[in-house]
């Protein structure tokens, strides 16, 4: 008997039983006039039952299982760190270095990366800093331009843009940064939300020296956040600059989701 397979017992109670495995574990019996104390055959119910055959369909619970999906699921071990962390923030007596040394510095890369966007989704502002700080010792490090967007939002919710500024200046100095445009977008519009001006214009000539290959939405998202804080001169600059990059101007509309700006001749 193969494991898994469910067996089928014949009682004199039943009638002839049948049963079959079909793929993925998939166990079809098949019964003809199934009935009680043996008297099937002279029922007259069961007599038009035998020409009906009872399918019974059981399935491995095993394929039911949704895939863990990276990021979403925290180890024990993880949830083990996040919570002692918070708790050494929280006692002014019990400083983070221990909890640091005792928990998180003995975890695996992605329960390090898991630790960290779990601080940012409980805003904890100074833990998420402080593990971004441990995570960047590491010899595995690579600068990720999402997670200084998920950090600079985090920052910029509650308020700490002088913080903000100071990890803007961490992410220019990081070596070897990779031209994530899909990542950069995000932070340029991040910065846009939080009225950071300066900045945007930062990032915009930041994604330029790395090679990023601009995209429409990265001028939309700059010459936006320049017009609604009245920076003519600017807006007209990068508007010409758009021009170059793909020969027509950008005219921005108010149209729906998705639809912000079209291309248009002069």
């Amino acid at each position: 008997m193969n494991s898994g397979m469910t067996q089928i017992s014949h009682s004199p109670t039943a009638s002839r039983l049948n049963s079959a495995w079909i793929g993925n574990g998939n166990l079809i019996t098949h019964g003809l006039g199934l009935g009680l104390g043996g008297e099937a055959a002279n029922n007259s119910n069961s007599r038009k039952n035998r020409n009906n055959a009872l399918v019974t369909i059981m399935r491995d619970r095993s394929n039911n299982r949704k895939p863990l999906q990276k990021g979403r699921n925290l180890s024990i071990e993880a949830i083990q760190t996040v919570q002692a962390l918070k708790r050494a923030r929280a006692t002014s007596s019990c400083p983070l270095e221990p909890a640091l040394e005792t928990t998180f510095r003995r975890l695996l890369k992605l329960d390090m990366i898991a630790v960290l966007r779990e601080l940012i989704r409980q805003n904890q502002c100074y833990l998420a800093l402080k593990v971004f700080e441990e995570i960047q010792e590491e010899y595995w490090y690579r600068p990720q331009i999402s997670l200084y967007a998920e950090l600079v939002s985090l920052l910029g919710s509650n308020g700490l843009l002088e913080e903000v500024e100071l990890l803007f200046i961490k992410l220019k100095k990081e070596p070897c940064l990779e031209p994530d445009i899909n990542g950069f977008n995000a932070l340029l519009e991040i910065l846009a939300n939080f009225n950071l001006t300066g900045l945007a214009v930062e990032c915009f000539y930041l994604m330029k020296s790395i090679g990023c290959d601009l995209d429409k939405l990265s001028f939309k998202i700059l010459i936006n956040v320049l017009e609604s804080n009245e920076e003519a001169s600017l807006s007209a600059f990068f508007r010409l600059e758009a021009q170059k990059y793909f020969g027509q101007s950008l005219n921005f509309q108010e149209k729906g989701e998705g639809e912000g700006y079209s291309l248009s001749s002069n």
